[in-house]
């Protein structure tokens, strides 16, 4: 699906075509013929629209003639319905720069797009293609920290759960939240190398603006925390399975002892009783209070054991 926007009256107003300036968004479902007509059609290489398209592309910036192309990652929440795949995953936008235009292309609809298309972006313009790249790259690096909260938020939940758990459910989602952890890692690595570059090759030429200048380097400064946050949480993480895996197998060894424990008690009784089933004399075996007795001792044994048990602190 192919849009054209422009800023009218302070809203995002969509266009029937482009026009000089305008935002071209460019989102699923599309078609490889489709693509092929964009690049033809405002003189950009195909290549820069389908390496946006590939999930696993790096974060990039490239130019060719007076076509720019960058190609950054941004967090979403993973529709798989497979038990162990990652929460969020992260997915490449392109952002090319014409000299007329500016087109994003996205292979998932993607919230950080979104909230520009639901004007929920201040200062939003795509007549000013630089701010337009700051506040994409902004509002992607607020995606990761809300996502990071989100993930830490779940892994407390977990954890308590976890306490008296013995169960591998648990453990499984806590395995899904260091999976998104490690997409998190590895993206905002790259983002981060991707925005230093850009800052030291002045690529959106916005070295002589300082308030875009002062963003940007802002926003460089988030990203390095979001990273930071990322790190931390995967270290509480790793650490956290390791014990909570200690400590389920500590409950079932506890649990495998105390029945241990009931079985040898309960074998007493079995013990006794079985004297008087063999076929050979035994003491008392003719006297009519010989079941009483049997019944007594076996009582008197088995609560004699548990004591012992109990007072070895066994229990």
């Amino acid at each position: 699906m192919i849009q054209y926007y422009a800023k009218a009256d302070r809203r995002l107003k969509e266009l029937e075509e482009p026009q000089v300036s305008c935002w071209i968004n460019i989102s699923p479902p599309f078609s490889q013929e489709e693509l092929e007509e964009i690049a033809q059609r405002f003189f950009i290489p195909l290549d820069f629209l389908i390496d946006s398209l590939d999930i696993d592309e790096r974060s990039r910036y490239e130019k060719e003639d007076d076509v720019r192309l960058i190609v950054v990652n941004t967090p979403i929440l993973n529709e798989s319905e497979e038990e162990n795949d990652a929460i969020y995953i992260t997915v490449p936008i392109g952002i090319i720069l014409t000299l007329d235009h500016i087109i994003t292309i996205s292979s998932f609809e993607n919230p950080v797009l979104q909230l520009f298309l639901d004007n929920k972006v201040k200062h939003f313009d795509p007549a000013n293609e630089s701010l337009f790249v700051i506040q994409i790259l902004e509002q992607t690096v607020y995606r990761y920290l809300t996502c990071l909260k989100k993930l830490n938020l779940k892994r407390n939940l977990i954890e308590k759960e976890l306490y008296d758990s013995s169960r591998n459910k648990e453990l499984k989602e806590l395995l899904s939240i260091e999976k998104s952890l490690v997409y998190f890692m590895n993206s905002l690595s790259s983002n981060e190398l991707l925005k230093m570059k850009m800052k030291r090759s002045d690529f959106l030429s916005i070295r002589e603006d300082e308030d875009k200048s002062d963003q940007f380097e802002d926003i460089i400064i988030d990203n390095s925390q979001a990273l930071e946050m990322a790190n931390v949480y995967t270290n509480i993480l790793n650490g956290t399975m390791d014990a909570y895996g200690s400590i389920i197998s500590n409950n079932l060894n506890l649990t495998i002892r105390r029945l241990t424990l009931i079985t040898i008690i309960l074998m007493v009784p079995t013990l006794i009783a079985s004297f008087y089933g063999m076929n050979v004399p035994i003491p008392f075996m003719d006297s009519g209070f010989t079941v009483y007795g049997i019944i007594i001792a076996s009582v008197l044994s088995s609560l004699l054991v548990a004591w012992y048990f109990q007072r070895k602190r066994l229990f």
